[in-house]
């Protein structure tokens, strides 16, 4: 009997328990099993430590970049002066040649026979008024005896002058058959670079015909860049009391990346803005020397070709001190640029900046900071306005990144605004 009431008590439990939900079981057992210490909250934490640099003044080499083209210095469109056959090519098509070389030869004999013709009519011009002036003399001898008289003495006068007129008319012919005789002979104005011929050996070529072909000089070369008139004016009154623009060095960046080995300087800027874009043409010099004497084709090759783009750095000849901080310290929103500083509680304060002129790794402030002021770069993104940090000296990588900035000292910005800095970060 006991074992029976056993079995049912037993049952009765397992039914009881079938109903209690799988859930309340789980929390009791996790009850159970936890200990009071871990349910404790925790300890609240201290201020978050932060890195901090002191912003200091450091030499920085202005630059503005801008997109420009490569232009020859002097640049000929050669054509023929006169109509003939053109007899030959004398030149290398992309060859370098020299003022004077000759370029094509054309077909001669007509123009020397016409040369020679004019020459003959001189001659008999020039004999005729020989005749003239010893009969002049014979008028003038007998306008002292009974037989002169001065009308024939005067017709004499006449004739000569009239031959002599007729003579230099007749010089002037065969000058211009020398002339037009000289043109079968084209050569090069200039030296320089040549391209390839437009016309080959035996066609009729005329002044009309265009361009045989063109020659551009190599070195120098002219750099050519559009500069926005906003960008002009920041220009002007950065160099303008340094020297204009003696106080400019013009480097090049080419399409490859590379940048050119030769520096330049400005020579130009145009007189009138242009209406539709609102830029105004700057113009700058820069060598180019050869890089691999001619080959056995007598082709020579500059690292700088004629309407060739690159990207034009104005640098500043002397650098300027500017007041710098890490790039990586400056944040952005919809208001500005801001950094949090460090004030002497040792609480983070926001201060809004205007930027100059910077690199990838230094920002240039040129409002909102004074020298000396302590500036978060590291750990900014658990700094809110007002909250105590924990400062401490930045790592040895910011440290020796500002280092690095400094001994190179050159700051680029995008030619589309001069001096305009682009924001660094963004808000935390």
């Amino acid at each position: 009997m006991l074992k029976q009431m056993s079995l049912v008590m037993v049952r009765a439990c397992e039914m009881h328990l079938a109903r209690v939900p799988i859930s309340l079981l789980i929390a009791g057992a996790l009850a159970i099993g936890t200990p009071s210490a871990t349910r404790a909250q925790p300890a609240p934490s201290g201020p978050p430590a932060v890195g901090i640099v002191e912003a200091i003044k450091r030499p920085i080499t202005e630059t503005s970049e801008f997109l420009g083209r490569i232009e020859a210095v002097n640049r000929v469109n050669v054509v023929a002066r006169v109509t003939a056959f053109l007899e030959k090519r004398l030149f290398e098509e992309g060859s370098e040649i020299k003022a004077g070389d000759k370029l094509y030869l054309l077909e001669r004999g007509p123009f020397e026979a016409d040369l020679a013709s004019k020459q003959a009519v001189v001659a008999q011009l020039q004999a005729t008024l020989e005749n003239a002036k010893l009969t002049t003399d014979r008028a003038r001898t007998l306008l002292g005896g009974p037989a002169g008289q001065q009308s024939t003495y005067d017709a004499a006068i006449a004739n000569q002058r009239s031959l002599e007129a007729q003579v230099q008319s007749a010089q002037a012919q065969v000058q211009s058959s020398q002339i037009n005789l000289d043109y079968t002979d084209i050569r090069s104005p200039i030296d320089g670079k040549i391209g390839r011929t437009a016309v080959t050996e035996g066609n009729v070529v005329t002044p009309a015909s265009g361009v045989l072909t063109t020659i551009v000089s190599q070195d120098p070369m002219y750099v050519v860049f559009p500069v926005s008139l906003r960008a002009g004016l920041e220009l002007r009154d950065r160099y303008g009391p340094q020297g204009g623009l003696e106080a400019v060095l013009i480097r090049l960046r080419l399409p490859d990346g590379r940048m050119y080995g030769q520096t330049g300087k400005l020579n130009f800027v145009d007189n009138t803005i242009a209406q539709n874009t609102d830029t105004i043409l700057v113009r700058g010099e820069i060598a180019n020397p050869i890089l691999r004497p001619a080959s056995t084709t007598g082709v020579t090759v500059h690292e700088l070709t004629d309407g060739e783009f690159v990207t034009v750095l104005l640098e500043g000849v002397q650098p300027v001190e500017v007041l710098a901080i890490p790039r990586a310290a400056v944040l952005s929103d919809q208001q500005g640029d801001y950094v949090f500083t460090v004030g002497a509680d040792n609480k983070a304060e926001q201060r809004r900046i205007q930027l100059g002129q910077s690199t990838p790794t230094i920002a240039a402030v040129i409002n909102g900071l004074t020298l000396g002021d302590k500036v978060i770069v590291e750990g900014l993104q658990r700094v809110r306005p007002g909250q105590p940090v924990a400062p401490g000296p930045a790592s040895a990588l910011i440290q020796s990144s500002m280092k690095a900035s400094a001994s190179d000292g050159r700051t680029p910005t995008n030619g589309a605004a001069a001096g305009e800095a682009k924001p660094a970060g963004k808000s935390p």
